[in-house]
């Protein structure tokens, strides 16, 4: 998975009771665009850093 600072990221929920969660990618920890990411949650602004799973897919910017 590579991603790019401005790219979305959307966690599919996992399981039944969970919820799609879209975030901004707001910065790229690796030069090769790999995870971890920081990402600023569109529900609640939090921002957290993460390691994306198989549930996760990343949404080109309209710029890239």
């Amino acid at each position: 998975m590579i991603a790019h600072v401005g790219d979305r990221i959307v966690l599919e929920a996992a399981r039944l009771g969970e919820h799609r969660r879209v975030g901004l990618v707001t910065a790229v920890e690796r030069e090769d665009g790999s995870p971890p990411y920081r990402v600023r949650w569109l529900d609640d602004g939090r921002i957290t850093l993460i390691f994306p799973g198989p549930e996760a897919l990343i949404a080109p910017s309209p710029a890239t």
